[in-house]
């Protein structure tokens, strides 16, 4: 069993949303930095990408209203991107009005940034016609649910007042908007006209390159000719081998951190460790699990835990799972412990929805603020077994063979297969109840969660921000990201509670309410959580990791 206290011990040193490797970033005069994140570009197009890879690529070109930068004492702030100043407005009817006003700043191409190019590339998240998997960031802006019925992106309360007037109208207070939403790689402003010409362009040549039309090349295909509005803009391209940036002749201001910025490719954890053994990178994000399991050992401060948690997710729809105590005497009975040790080294058994390093009340964070809602004591696996065996009896089942043999999904990659075979075993034991699990393709899986036909299933819960309520709120009866279909009056009304309260201890109560209540009703079964590591070179520093995965590199920099 892994050691508790160095468990936490571990969490508490990652605490902040984001964390500066090895202090405060240094002189980055002259340095040219080549880092290792992962392989080559799969998905440039901000609303597409989810790799941490490709969002950290997105956050050197591009600049949204907000940016992250280091607080000089390890973690780091908010500060101003494109928004020269913010303000807000409490409305009547409960919702907020946030007003950007924007900088003068050009594109690389030297048009300005206007307001529009916000209208633009927001209105293009959410419409339902582009299923962009980050959709939901856009969740807490008035109007979102309405374009996502209609199709209609009108209907999004984001409009440009001028070309320097941003307005965007929220549904409630939700103060992470600010932190979340508008530093994320989704929400990054792009141009309409160039867009519709590169992807009308793509079009022609495919046609005249096939008899038959075959599918375009996306329209950030052309690494070369992008043309951003952020820190540095693309000067090279090797396919499959290396991404060079050099610092924007026409961002607004001059870079502290690295003018030239390479991104080495590495398809693999272990090709990246060789690159950085071969003095060929300074910096890798992608760690081989030797060497992830050496800094787990050591306590090392480049550890950070994932924003997500491992989990089951119960159909709530389905005629056996509908009722709250056939799925609660399941969640009792999933051996934690034992999912965690399959799952490897950085995995940790789950003590709630929620993973360590989410923020709580004030210097600590969420966790440990509240405290473990799940018993992962192997000694009492006995006692849980005979409550889960009541609790069955209560919903009219004398023995678990009675609710039928259940399916378990999962997708069948790396050790999801040993983590289903321990659940398998758990529910065996503990209540003689038969679970077939089935390994299937991601596509499979995601297609099963999205129309329901699944009983259990084995997937990652992610949250589009480092704040409790972004885990939270997507279980609410109507969110279409409510992948269990989970239903409760009771819980809709404590997600209404939240998105109207003020920052504090009374909006924190409520938040640990709702997880609470959310894992008493068995929506799903949380299993693990997981930290992940990375290897930065002696003698630099000043690189940031955000809480949801991806790396900034623009104020790195030779130790001081």
């Amino acid at each position: 069993m892994k050691n508790w206290k160095r468990r936490w011990a571990l969490f508490l040193t990652a605490v902040l949303l984001a964390l500066s490797l090895t202090g405060c970033g240094g002189s980055g005069e002259g340095l040219a930095l080549s880092v290792c994140v992962g392989g080559a570009p799969e998905e440039l197009d901000p609303i597409y990408a989810t790799e941490t890879a490709d969002q950290t690529v997105l956050i050197h070109l591009y600049e949204n209203l907000m940016r992250k930068t280091g607080d000089g004492s390890g973690g780091t702030t908010v500060t101003n991107g494109a928004a020269k100043s913010v303000s807000t407005e409490e409305n009547a009817d409960g919702t907020v009005t946030w007003t950007f006003k924007l900088r003068k700043a050009e594109w690389s191409d030297g048009r300005a940034v206007r307001a529009g190019d916000f209208v633009f590339a927001w209105q293009r998240l959410a419409d339902p016609a582009n299923d962009s998997p980050s959709a939901s960031l856009l969740s807490v802006v008035a109007g979102y649910d309405a374009v996502r019925e209609t199709g209609d992106v009108s209907l999004l309360q984001v409009t440009a007042e001028d070309d320097s007037t941003l307005v965007v109208v929220l549904n409630g207070k939700f103060d992470w908007f600010l932190t979340e939403v508008c530093t994320a790689p989704a929400t990054m402003p792009l141009r309409q006209d160039l867009l519709q010409e590169e992807t009308a362009a793509a079009d022609g040549e495919t046609a005249e390159a096939a008899e038959e039309p075959a599918e375009a090349a996306p329209w950030w295909s052309d690494l070369t000719g992008l043309v951003t509005n952020g820190p540095y803009q693309v000067s090279g391209y090797e396919a499959g081998e290396a991404l060079t940036l050099e610092a924007s002749e026409t961002y607004r201001n001059s870079l502290s951190g690295p003018q030239t910025l390479t991104f080495r490719f590495a398809e693999t954890a272990e090709a990246g460790q060789d690159l950085y053994d071969a003095g060929e990178v300074d910096f890798l994000g992608i760690l081989p699990a030797e060497q992830l399991t050496d800094l787990i050992e050591a306590e090392s401060r480049t550890l950070a835990p994932e924003l997500s948690v491992q989990a089951v997710v119960f159909n709530c729809a389905q005629d056996t799972l509908m009722d709250a105590r056939v799925r609660r005497a399941l969640a009792l009975t999933a051996d934690r412990s034992a999912a965690a040790e399959a799952a490897g080294a950085a995995a940790y058994a789950a003590e709630g929805l929620i993973p360590p390093g989410v923020p709580g009340s004030g210097e600590q964070d969420f966790r440990t603020d509240g405290g473990a809602l799940l018993d992962n004591d192997p000694a009492h696996r006995d006692e849980l077994a005979e409550e889960a065996r009541s609790l069955l009896a209560e919903a009219g089942y004398a023995e678990a063979r009675d609710l039928g043999e259940l399916e378990y999904l999962y997708v069948d990659e790396g050790s999801n297969a040993a983590v289903a075979q321990a659940l398998v075993n758990a529910w065996q034991s503990a209540l003689g109840l038969q679970v077939t699990a089935r390994g299937v393709s991601r596509e499979e899986l995601d297609t099963a969660l999205r129309e329901g036909t699944f009983t259990l299933a084995g997937t990652e819960i992610r949250a589009v921000g480092n704040d409790a309520e972004c885990f939270l709120m997507q279980w609410g009866s109507a969110k279409p990201e409510n992948l269990g279909r989970y239903a409760n009056s009771a819980y809709d009304t404590l997600l209404s509670v939240i998105a109207g309260a003020e920052e504090g201890e009374a909006r924190m109560g409520c938040l640990h309410d709702a997880e609470a209540l959310l894992l008493e009703e068995g929506a799903a079964a949380p299993l693990y959580t997981t930290v992940t590591g990375w290897t930065l070179r002696d003698g630099l520093s000043g690189v940031l990791r955000d809480a949801r995965g991806w790396f900034s590199f623009a104020a790195a920099g030779r130790t001081a």
